[in-house]
């Protein structure tokens, strides 16, 4: 892969793909579209998902941000060896990034992170805030002791051993009805954000990668600039938890979109996708539904 920077492709958009290599030998696939003279932006997806989740949502950044995503362990076209080996951690998935980060010959990037992708957007500002200039953190969680779980309910329908029924529910958890009606059904509801095809094996290791991350008390330790947005009705991952992470990093900004449940990112794009490309400096602030905190 030619270097996004090279003084001969200034100025190009790109929409390149590629591998970069892990500390332990990993090969991890990564893809990067936009402006070569932008300012780099790594999204970073949710659990159990490859680059596929910001299919439909690239386009609000790639128009003026190189935007740069990989693979996890285990989805899309990274390979892992899912017998052997330590366990995978939101750290270990941080360092991933850094390395993909590296390869492609950035120094610093904005990072715009959801659900699992902010449990690990929060070990790579903590680890390397070298790399790390301005940070969204979407629907996700501390970790630890300031963490507030999903409930038994949520859990029972996502382990639902009816397809269709466990399907239905988590559409539910992440769209609310008028989106799905607008849609057309539950059928026509966009896939994205639901899961890749991956191996069960896969799947069990991403959900302990979710589960084990904590970063309560080391949030304090992230400099970088911080936005917190959350749905005022996200079940799957619930609000507090971002009220939690924006009281425990200093200076962080905290919106949380009224009506939104897991996927507001997705539903109400209209309203966030402005927002945090106001957060990063590219676009004027504009109006934001935020819900009353007693809410």
């Amino acid at each position: 892969m030619a270097d996004p920077g090279s003084s001969t492709h200034r100025d190009r958009r790109v929409r390149l793909s590629g591998s970069a290599q892990a500390a332990d030998g990993t090969r991890l696939a990564f893809q990067v579209e936009g402006p070569r003279s932008g300012p780099p932006l790594l999204l970073l997806q949710g659990q159990a998902n490859s680059h596929r989740w910001w299919r439909r949502l690239r386009g609000d950044f790639a128009d003026q941000w190189l935007t740069i995503t990989f693979d996890y362990r285990g989805t899309g076209a990274t390979q892992a060896d899912l017998d052997d080996g330590p366990a995978w951690t939101t750290a270990g998935f941080a360092a991933d990034a850094a390395a993909v980060l590296t390869s492609l010959g950035q120094a610093r990037a904005d990072v715009y992170a959801t659900s699992m992708g902010g449990r690990i957007a929060q070990e790579l500002a903590i680890a390397r805030p070298d790399l790390v200039d301005r940070l969204v953190l979407s629907c996700t969680s501390p970790g630890g002791h300031l963490a507030r779980e999903r409930g038994d309910d949520v859990r029972r329908a996502l382990t639902d051993p009816d397809q269709a029924a466990r399907h239905r529910a988590t559409i539910d958890l992440f769209y609310s009805p008028d989106f799905v009606e607008r849609c057309g059904g539950y059928d026509l509801v966009p896939t994205d954000l639901l899961g890749d095809p991956h191996s069960a094996l896969a799947g069990r290791r991403h959900l302990a990668v979710s589960a084990r991350h904590d970063a309560s008390d080391r949030l304090a330790e992230i400099t970088a600039p911080t936005l917190v947005m959350h749905g005022s009705t996200d079940r799957m991952t619930p609000s507090t938890n971002a009220e939690a992470i924006a009281a425990a990093i200093t200076g962080a900004e905290l919106d949380v979109v009224d009506g939104g449940r897991h996927g507001f990112f997705d539903e109400l794009r209209d309203v966030v996708a402005p927002r945090v490309r106001a957060f990063l400096g590219q676009e004027p602030a504009g109006p934001v539904r935020v819900a009353d905190a007693s809410d």
